[in-house]
């Protein structure tokens, strides 16, 4: 695969809305999962997650646009700005029918049909925005980028559960590669914190129990893990091909050098019990991206902190890394900040770069008792100084949807 450079980062997270608060906090290990308090979630089984604050403090969408969108598009718009002004791009400079956009998110934005919703059962059709209709729906945040920065290159919106995001951004490098863009603002968006989004996931069966602890309800691979923590958030990278960077001297976090994606096909809701699969998706990978598996330095689990989940995840490493498995440190960051469902992928992605970019592998919290069926070389607690010249990424979704991306520093 022909190298795609990522050379700019937005962060929307529980965990900072900066690219420098985000990392501190991750590095540090410190939980930003929280009992939910919006609203009333105590007859929910799963009533923590990991939410955004001061969003509207690093904003500048205006009052009147607000009215329109749901939060989950506002969060996607201040972090593609963000992006954008981190690779120094000059949009008035740039051919934007040229100019891509590729999101992932999983459920829509709910807050807003939610609301709009139950206005029209207590006043009828008038108490309805006209807004709804293209407020709630998958696709809005790639349609509200585009408006903003009159983008109207080849782009995509991709649903695809929790790897929505990451097989957006895979999207994104292989349309690059085919030259059908100059470059592309790609990633995910999430606001699942939400009455009604809340119950959606919840009826999956996923979601922690772990209520009486926010900070370590989800623990990932610890024998005491009972699922995920949701939450809410968006991360946004720019790509572009090597012939750009080398043009505008830009500044290169990591190249995407490999991508593979596979589907179990064995239940609705989860993965095949032999990990073969998402194996493969990570062989397919390793093989795009022209890499031995044991040239691999560093794996961002999927961390879904499920029995099965935790389990098949590792199943397949092993069958892809041997015995190189235990010397390849693996870590979920995502039990600092909560599972951001659809958006999980890209922020793995701004985790995995910032990673490379600083020599420390950050570490998967609340692992206090490690499951033996889980036996991998497990970055617990405490952040682990590392040089990562290679990554790999894995995500997966409901119903056996396995995705793989491999980085390289650059």
């Amino acid at each position: 695969m022909e190298k795609i450079a990522i050379t700019g980062i937005g962060i929307v997270s529980p965990s900072g809305i900066d690219k420098r608060k985000f990392w501190s906090n991750v590095k540090a290990g410190r939980s930003a999962v929280e009992k939910i308090e919006r609203f009333d979630a105590s007859k929910y089984t799963s009533y923590v997650a990991g939410h955004v604050h001061e969003l509207d403090a690093y904003s500048n969408v205006s009052s009147r646009l607000l009215k329109k969108i749901d939060v989950f598009s506002h969060m996607a718009l201040v972090a593609s700005e963000m992006a954008i002004e981190d690779a120094k791009l000059d949009l008035t400079k740039e051919n934007l029918q040229r100019a891509g956009i590729f999101m992932g998110n999983a459920i829509g934005g709910w807050l807003y049909g939610e609301t709009e919703l139950r206005d029209m059962y207590i006043e009828g059709r008038e108490g309805v925005s006209p807004f709804m209709a293209s407020a709630w729906f998958p696709a809005a945040p790639q349609g509200q980028v585009s408006i903003k920065y009159g983008m109207k290159g080849y782009s995509k919106t991709v649903v695809a559960d929790r790897a929505s995001s990451l097989m957006a951004i895979g999207y994104a490098a292989r349309t690059l590669i085919r030259g059908k863009n100059d470059f592309i603002v790609a990633g995910g968006m999430e606001a699942p914190v939400t009455p009604y989004a809340l119950l959606c996931c919840q009826t999956s069966g996923q979601l922690t129990t772990n209520n009486s602890d926010p900070a370590t309800a989800y623990k990932p691979y610890d024998k005491h893990r009972n699922g995920y923590a949701i939450a809410e958030g968006a991360g946004i990278v720019i790509l572009e091909p090597q012939s750009r960077v080398r043009a505008r001297n830009a500044h290169v976090y990591a190249n995407i050098i490999g991508y593979g994606t596979t589907t179990d096909g064995v239940h609705r809701i989860d993965p095949a019990q032999d990990g073969v699969e998402l194996a493969h998706a990570i062989q397919i990978a390793l093989k795009d991206a022209g890499l031995k598996p044991e040239e691999i330095d560093y794996i961002c689990l999927d961390g879904a902190g499920t029995k099965i989940g935790d389990l098949t995840e590792a199943k397949a490493i092993r069958q892809v890394f041997n015995s190189h498995t235990k010397n390849i440190p693996a870590s979920a960051p995502k039990s600092i900040f909560g599972n951001m469902l659809g958006a999980s992928g890209a922020v793995d992605v701004i985790t995995t770069v910032l990673a490379m970019e600083n020599g420390v592998i950050p570490p998967t919290i609340n692992l206090k008792d490690p499951d033996e069926e889980c036996d991998l070389d497990h970055v617990a607690n405490v952040a682990r100084e590392h040089n990562i010249d290679n990554a790999l990424v894995i995500n997966r979704g409901r119903g056996g949807i396995n995705v793989a991306l491999v980085l390289q520093k650059p």
